[in-house]
């Protein structure tokens, strides 16, 4: 799985005209899920991201969790980040996985948040959607359970 986790003051999604989730404070996360992935690519990347220490303590440093900072997590579903644009211009999506299996394990991530007590909102699996944000810092970090960079 791989995922892009921006520090947000605030995110939302908008789906055919019409908002269907938005936080404030907190993270939001881009989520492909490969090929190969397994439920255990969900577990290790959703504590990765309820752990990751990247929101200000009283000192001004980055090392609180969205979890010690009462932080919500938005979650949107993005095949793309597992094109592969390393040859020609048109990128690769065969390392990502098909719809059925990505929708399965975009959930158990979704749910392993939740089950961590995160406030955790959803943007619209398969949907074409508007991603609006306000980066926060900006902060941006990329994560790959495979720990491929």
């Amino acid at each position: 799985m791989r995922a892009v986790v921006q520090r947000v003051a605030r995110a939302s999604v908008t789906v055919d005209g019409s908002e269907v989730a938005s936080i404030g404070p907190g993270l939001l996360v881009l989520l492909g899920v490969g090929a190969d992935d397994e439920h255990a690519d969900c577990v290790w990347l959703a504590d990765k991201v309820r752990q990751l220490r990247i929101f200000p303590d009283n000192s001004s440093v980055m090392n609180r969790s969205v979890e010690e900072s009462n932080g919500a997590v938005l979650v949107v579903s993005q095949f793309t980040l597992l094109g592969d644009a390393r040859r020609g211009r048109r990128p690769s999506y065969i390392a990502a996985a098909p719809p059925d299996k990505a929708e399965a394990l975009y959930r158990a991530f979704v749910e392993t948040l939740r089950a961590q007590g995160l406030d955790v909102a959803e943007g619209v699996f398969q949907a074409m959607m508007q991603v609006e944000l306000v980066n926060d810092g900006p902060v941006t970090i990329l994560l790959d359970s495979k720990k491929t960079f």
